[in-house]
């Protein structure tokens, strides 16, 4: 087989980035480990910032997103007893979309096989060879049980931080900054309509909880809870109990509770490597950066990063320009840096740590009420939060 571009996985990032190509002219291979089905099903980030949204409205695969999708104009920081309302529309004139990733990979999937793109399913043993080359190849078996190879003009690694990409490169190469944080997140997806029109984020003494929903019907709610904890710990009714001690306010807000129909514990952590590209592999996604969910990036810099190097590999290959390709790593390193200050600011806020004495609590306090009563701290939280400009 052969093909311009071989992107290795199946998520938002490689799906989009191989529409993007589409658009440009230029042929892409999509290698997804599992089948369609899971990948449709598996649940991850909603919340989609202003900048995500216009796109996938720019090239023509937001239309469902735009119907279905719950826009919000403002977000919610519950501490001292009390709401505190970040109002992001009036301070930004932006606005965020909870649309669920599952959905966002839908319509990626669903538009790529319209435009007769190939998205190879059930794709394992991946390996890549020649990176340093003109003419890098990716072997697989495919869901017939045959070894196959993908010649290629360029790999991109679009498979998550469990994937094969980053690993492909020596490890002399990159560089490597991590932060692992003491504690994790466990989350439930609940068959019952949201308690609050908008995401509450909860500084609490028992520990951070985070209100959310998928849609009318879905409601998304996480707690802070110990990396060691496992989910046999957390019968669901254990998890009602804790998120009603944690979500509780004086004024009779009331957590509506529903079955329970999917269950995670999610571990926290920063991670960044530089640079993101070698040779003819570009990373994009969680392949070459991982950020706390705190600030709702994820999914977020995945598509920031496929943009550009939709944009750098269409000169590359069409004009035979590597300017672009050159700076990509620099470029998406900006952007990825900034959401990975983002999102320890949040974290660091809003989460108790086992080592925290009733300084360093009241230090968290003082910056979440500076935060929601000065107009210049609460506009920065904004801005982060709606997503800042592509360029």
């Amino acid at each position: 087989m052969r093909t311009q571009v071989g992107i290795v996985g199946a998520g938002p990032a490689g799906l989009l980035l191989s529409h993007l190509l589409h658009l440009a002219g230029i042929e892409s291979v999509v290698l997804e480990a599992r089948n369609r089905a899971y990948v449709e099903q598996r649940v991850r980030a909603g919340v989609l910032e202003h900048p995500t949204a216009e796109l996938l409205r720019e090239v023509g695969v937001g239309e469902r997103m735009t119907r279905e999708g719950l826009p919000h104009e403002g977000l919610v920081l519950r501490f001292d007893g009390a709401d505190h309302r970040m109002p992001l529309a009036e301070l930004t004139g932006k606005t965020i979309t909870v649309y669920g990733q599952q959905e966002v990979v839908k319509d990626l999937i669903a538009r790529r096989l319209a435009d007769g793109g190939r998205i190879l399913f059930e794709s394992t043993d991946v390996c890549l060879h020649d990176l340093t080359t003109d003419r890098p190849r990716i072997t697989f078996v495919d869901a017939e049980g045959k070894v196959r190879q993908l010649d290629c003009d360029v790999i991109a690694g679009c498979d998550g931080f469990h994937g094969v990409s980053r690993p492909s490169i020596p490890a002399d190469k990159l560089r490597v900054f991590q932060r692992t944080y003491p504690f994790a997140w466990l989350g439930i997806l609940a068959r019952t309509p949201p308690s609050h029109e908008e995401l509450i984020y909860t500084y609490s003494e028992r520990g951070f909880a985070l209100h959310s929903m998928r849609s009318p019907e879905l409601t998304r709610l996480y707690i802070q809870v110990s990396p060691e904890e496992q989910l046999a710990d957390w019968p669901d009714e254990r998890i009602w109990d804790e998120l009603h001690a944690r979500l509780r306010l004086g004024n009779g807000f009331s957590l509506h509770e529903g079955p329970v129909v999917d269950k995670l514990l999610a571990a926290m952590r920063s991670f960044v490597v530089e640079p993101m590209r070698y040779g003819r592999l570009f990373l994009a996604g969680d392949a070459a950066h991982i950020v706390p969910p705190t600030g709702a990036k994820g999914m977020n810099l995945a598509v920031a990063d496929v943009r550009l190097l939709a944009r750098a590999l269409t000169e590359l290959l069409t004009k035979a320009n590597a300017d672009l390709a050159d700076a990509y790593s620099e470029s998406c390193l900006r952007r990825v840096w900034r959401a990975e200050h983002f999102s320890w600011w949040m974290t660091s806020m809003l989460h108790r740590f086992p080592e925290d004495d009733p300084f360093a609590q009241r230090l968290q306090l003082s910056q979440l009420r500076y935060t929601t009563s000065s107009t210049a701290a609460a506009t920065s939280m904004a801005e982060n939060y709606v997503g800042l400009p592509f360029d």
